[in-house]
């Protein structure tokens, strides 16, 4: 992409929203973004994630005391349209009484480019995008994942110093959602943008992120880069909101976690612990002289690639993932092996 500005670095000062009928969407907040990584925002509805974006854009004003710096320039005063952001929404907000070249164009023609400029870049958006035979259609002819392309397109056709994405993928089949994210990684690294993300999918997040703020209740748990979040969370919250996580009650003796359905052995284990956790896959199937654990099937679903077991361990439900061929009757004993290593004690789970 021709003349694309340099990536900007973006930083969120003591940033809280409150509304006016008294509302805490967001804690204040102090944020520092890259320039030029793509930082995912995650959470689940309600958690600020969307306030934090759309005070960064310039569609909310922060409480008084948060500044919004680009590169160190305090744009808190700054109006949306002249922050010089690429914004693209969930809804898509296209303009139905446009056809696709009229919507890319839309932003150009009203930041004053001559018609042979905006055609120029209009035809470099199409090209990139891969929409060309696209252009002369109106946006009710289009599918969901085409729409989204030419709500991209519109985006970056202004030469954004920073996109900003809500929600992007949310209305899309799970399919269609699988493409698009992989052309949306693939997008922005060729770009180089920096890009904020806000999605409340996991595997999106995991998927696109340089680096992941996980939000709870209008404040940060935690941010980090993907593997650090799933395998070093922070909190309960953190470790169960990302992925699925298994817990289970007992207590430390002798270098092992005894709970009633078995031992596992932990080394290093901490004195006193009374509940760990631990990921589906740090759990196995196994016979029963190499297993720590003995429990029950209770229930069973068949995912094509795998089957996802629910084992009954001592009163506590065990997740398991395995890629057996083989069906597994409900109450039907297992025995099941885990790497002591993988085990996690968090402050918040005792």
């Amino acid at each position: 992409m021709s003349e694309a500005p340099a990536p900007l670095a973006i930083r969120l000062e003591r940033c809280g929203k409150t509304f006016a009928d008294g509302t805490r969407a967001l804690e204040p907040l102090d944020l520092e973004i890259r320039a030029g990584e793509t930082l995912v925002v995650l959470g689940p509805s309600g958690c600020g994630k969307t306030t934090a974006l759309r005070i960064i854009a310039g569609l909310e004003e922060p409480d008084p005391g948060g500044r919004v710096l680009f590169d160190g320039t305090d744009v808190t005063p700054v109006p949306i349209e002249r922050r010089r952001v690429g914004l693209v929404f969930q809804s898509y907000a296209l303009f139905p009484n446009m056809d696709v070249r009229g919507n890319i164009a839309y932003g150009l023609r009203i930041g004053g480019l001559d018609k042979a400029g905006r055609d120029a870049r209009v035809d470099e958006m199409l090209a990139m995008m891969r929409i060309e035979s696209l252009a002369d259609r109106r946006i009710d002819q289009l599918s969901g994942g085409q729409r989204q392309r030419v709500a991209l397109a519109r985006a970056l056709a202004v030469r954004p110093r920073a996109l900003l994405l809500d929600e992007p993928l949310t209305a899309l089949d799970a399919k269609l959602r699988d493409t698009l994210r992989v052309e949306i990684d693939a997008l922005l690294r060729r770009l180089g943008i920096t890009s904020i993300y806000v999605t409340h999918d996991q595997a999106e997040a995991m998927a696109l992120g340089d680096r992941i703020v996980v939000m709870d209740h209008g404040k940060v748990a935690q941010i980090g880069a993907p593997r650090e979040i799933y395998f070093a969370p922070a909190s309960r919250f953190v470790a169960e909101f990302i992925g699925s996580m298994n817990r289970l009650e007992g207590r430390v003796e002798a270098g092992r976690f005894v709970t009633a359905a078995g031992a596992i052995p932990w080394p290093g284990a901490p004195p006193g612990a009374r509940h760990v956790l631990f990921r589906p896959e740090s759990v196995r199937l196994a016979d029963a002289d190499s297993a720590q654990l003995a429990g029950t099937v209770s229930a069973a679903f068949f995912l094509g690639d795998r089957t996802r077991l629910f084992i009954e361990c001592g009163g506590h439900p065990v997740i398991v993932e395995t890629g057996e061929r083989r069906e597994f009757a409900r109450d039907a004993p297992v025995h099941l092996a885990i790497d002591g290593n993988s085990l996690l004690l968090l402050k918040d789970s005792q």
